[in-house]
């Protein structure tokens, strides 16, 4: 048999083949057309949802289509939401007012569900510890925290040494007096006690506030505050600044490790002063530090409250 009759197709046979590509070619096409409809229709689906609930459906939860489209689940979007801190009592506090602290509605519902099964706060500490809230919020919640009389512990009447010792579980009665506005109180000496009548602050803040005064050598300005992170920048205005209490590094004497102790000062910085003093001499000023690499204007403006010649 040649090679050509080999290949050769009968007529009906070629009126099939060609059949079947013409349906093939269709089944494509419709498959294709459908697809691109199916999912230019589910766009606009997950449009409007986006647009009637921000992404989230009434309970809280991304909404799932059923072709799997928003498949990450999220609970909340609330962007933009103004916070307003006042004093409140979490075993009472409504919904209403804890969202108005800035905290998130599922966090609401997991305080809610707490509540519902008995669960009382005593402390402060015992609200920190509420499922999804951040260290940020809690510093920033922790002075406005009041726990109420009827949820402290019991003191026996015949107890007044008890009463003593478990005072420090009472809130209402260890929760300091908040200075008014127009009130200020000196930063460089000020102990944590004073520390925390300030609005904004709690013990957290007044325990950074102490640690950061010691490591400088005492503060120059009130607005040095706002290095702590997270510090509340409605704070500063109860404070000033008697400058007489700083603490200042002689520059000519100071060894490399209590020059890089200082939190303006790094270990380049430190090294840089040392070669300045074994090449040039002692310095005069602050200017004389221009002539190192290290240190930018920003840095020598810090750093001439605390250095003496």
């Amino acid at each position: 048999m040649r090679f050509k009759e080999f290949w050769y197709i009968r007529r009906s046979d070629r009126r099939v083949l060609w059949f079947l590509l013409v349906l093939l070619v269709g089944v494509l096409v419709v498959f294709f057309v459908t697809d691109k409809e199916e999912q230019g229709g589910l766009a606009d689906k997950n449009a409007a949802l986006e647009e009637r609930y921000g992404g989230y459906r009434r309970d809280g939860r991304a909404y799932r289509d059923d072709k799997g489209g928003m498949s990450q689940v999220q609970y909340y979007n609330a962007p933009g939401r103004a916070v307003h801190l006042f004093p409140f009592d979490p075993n009472t506090a409504d919904s209403t007012d804890l969202l108005a602290l800035g905290l998130s509605p599922w966090q609401v519902r997991n305080i809610y569900k707490y509540r519902a099964k008995g669960g009382v706060y005593r402390r402060k500490e015992d609200f920190g510890r509420v499922y999804g809230l951040t260290k940020g919020q809690y510093r920033q919640l922790e002075p406005y925290i009041t726990i109420g009389e009827d949820y402290q512990p019991y003191v026996p009447a015949d107890r007044p040494d008890f009463e003593h010792h478990a005072s420090h579980d009472s809130l209402t009665k260890k929760y300091p007096v908040k200075l008014k506005a127009g009130e200020k109180i000196e930063l460089n000496s000020a102990d944590s006690a004073l520390l925390v009548r300030v609005p904004g602050i709690g013990k957290y803040f007044a325990r950074q506030i102490e640690n950061r005064r010691k490591w400088l050598g005492g503060f120059y300005s009130e607005d040095q505050l706002l290095e702590i992170d997270d510090f509340p920048k409605d704070a500063v205005n109860y404070f000033y600044v008697d400058t007489r209490a700083v603490k200042k590094i002689n520059a000519n004497k100071a060894t490399l490790q209590e020059l890089k102790r200082h939190p303006y000062i790094n270990y380049l910085q430190a090294r840089d002063i040392l070669d300045y003093r074994r090449m040039r001499g002692p310095l005069h000023s602050i200017e004389d530090l221009k002539l190192t690499r290290d240190f930018t204007p920003e840095d020598m403006e810090r750093l001439k409250h605390y250095l003496e010649y």
